[in-house]
């Protein structure tokens, strides 16, 4: 029976190993919200979740669209993602730390070359016409032109289209009006002059951005722009920390001409993917890394790979404490300064050498004090065996020699089936081995010593045994 507990305590161990290392080795499964549900950025990380897939990495993604970034923002702070694609000017999640800049949005103004249209201030009772893809995309120019003291002045688009003489229906000193506009829309706008200048908020290199140029190009008198710069970026974030600075670079909307001639400044936005701060920092590290070091072969199936980018900080404190956090995971990969398994697990370890020593200690207690306990039956019959030498050498009879040896018997008797269930150890039985041969021995020399026995002898030491066995004695 102790041989089959031993078996059973092992296999329990063992059990109890492997499923450990089951939940320690099995991959992380991270749950990110993604919108708008139709935009480049679900397409990216689509990709990325499939690509983690087939390589069996140790962090998995599951993937919930939305319809909108608001919503997947709002999904990331009320817990219901580990993971989410968020636009800080839209919905900012009080929870939300970055991994990664999937890419940035730029607010470009355009506006016929000589209008004199060169900066923001300069839009004053203008006509500015906003090529809206979003809904956060007025409040954000509004915003914008709020910090150099411009309002909205209402739509003037009624006036303008309705074909007015140019500077009729003009806005109030220190207003714009904003005319909203679609892409087709762009050149008759600027043409027919019911815009002064343009704007769209997007990726610079985009097709939306590029799109736009052209058509404000194709509306100018003598097809020549001229971009208007927002110099006061540093100055704006301040404000509006949930915006970002971006420079457009020289000739990033064609080189003959070259469009702008040279690099322009301004604000925008930008679409992250951020995660929870109690989202371990291990999973995140892991996501952060396949994310970029996988950025070429994402970049096949989601062009928008090619716009990734880190969050720009100078030291770990920094990326911390930034406008806009960066989650650590994200920092200990962007610093090289990923865990290792025993970076992860060494506190667990020290705790389990620790008390792991102090409950060896404990069991190895407990074990003597059982194992005392084993002994104590057979310390029992061996002090009994002593005293029965003793006695042997006192005995004046044949009976008490009988009634000795009976009870030898007994002990003997009693010490194997104690023997069978428990195991006994080997200086023990030698002991006992050695007790019971002297009690034997001292038996067979005190019966010598007594001489032949009589008859009578005879017939009381069998009336004695039959006794014992409660059996009737027979004369």
């Amino acid at each position: 029976m102790r041989r089959e507990w031993v078996l059973v305590l092992l296999a329990v161990a063992l059990a109890g190993a492997a499923a450990l290392v089951f939940y320690l080795s099995r991959p992380t499964t991270l749950t990110v919200a993604v919108g708008p549900q139709d935009g480049p950025e679900a397409a990216l990380v689509e990709a990325y979740a499939s690509a983690l897939d087939r390589a069996r990495e140790d962090v998995r993604l599951k993937v919930v669209r939305y319809e909108d970034v608001r919503d997947s923002g709002l999904a990331l702070q009320k817990n219901r993602a580990d993971l989410a694609v968020v636009r800080p000017d839209v919905f900012l999640p009080e929870n939300g730390l970055t991994l990664a800049i999937l890419h940035d949005e730029a607010l470009v103004i355009v506006a016929p070359e000589g209008s004199d249209i060169d900066e923001i201030p300069a839009l004053s009772r203008r006509r500015l016409g906003v090529v809206v893809r979003h809904g956060a995309d007025l409040p954000f120019v509004t915003n914008v032109l709020s910090f150099y003291d411009l309002v909205p002045g209402g739509a003037a688009a009624e006036g303008a289209e309705a074909g007015h003489a140019a500077g009729e229906g003009e806005p109030a000193p220190g207003r714009v009006a904003l005319v909203p506009l679609k892409v087709g829309e762009v050149s008759a706008a600027l043409a027919e002059k019911r815009v002064d200048a343009v704007a769209v908020i997007a990726g610079p290199t985009s097709k939306v951005a590029a799109a736009v140029v052209r058509a404000a190009e194709l509306g100018a008198p003598e097809r020549k722009l001229g971009f208007v710069a927002i110099p006061d970026g540093d100055a704006i974030l301040q404000r509006f920390p949930e915006l970002q600075a971006v420079t457009i670079p020289a000739g990033t909307f064609g080189g003959r001409p070259k469009r702008p001639e040279e690099e322009v400044r301004t604000v925008g936005a930008s679409y992250r993917l951020m995660a929870r701060g109690t989202v371990s920092r291990v999973a995140v590290a892991s996501a952060t890394q396949h994310l970029f070091e996988w950025r070429s072969k994402l970049a096949a199936a989601a062009p928008a790979a090619k716009l990734m980018k880190a969050p720009e900080f100078d030291t770990t404190v920094a990326a911390t404490s930034a406008r806009l956090p960066n989650h650590p995971g994200a920092v200990d990969y962007f610093e090289r300064e990923q865990q290792t398994f025993l970076d992860r697990y060494e506190d667990y370890i020290y705790l389990f050498a620790f008390f792991g020593g102090t409950l060896g200690s404990g069991i190895a207690w407990v074990g003597q004090r059982l194992a005392r306990k084993r002994r104590e039956r057979v310390d029992i019959v061996l002090d009994r065996l002593l005293d029965i030498l003793r006695e042997v050498r006192g005995a004046s009879s044949a009976l008490e020699l009988d009634t000795i040896a009976r009870e030898t018997d007994g002990l003997v008797a009693d010490v194997v089936a104690y023997a069978r269930e428990r195991a006994i150890d080997t200086r023990t039985v030698s002991a006992l081995i050695l007790a019971v041969d002297g009690v034997h021995a001292a038996i067979a020399d005190a019966r010598r010593q007594l001489g032949p026995e009589t008859e009578g002898d005879a017939r009381r030491r069998n009336k004695a045994r039959l006794t014992a066995l409660s059996l009737p004695a027979a004369e």
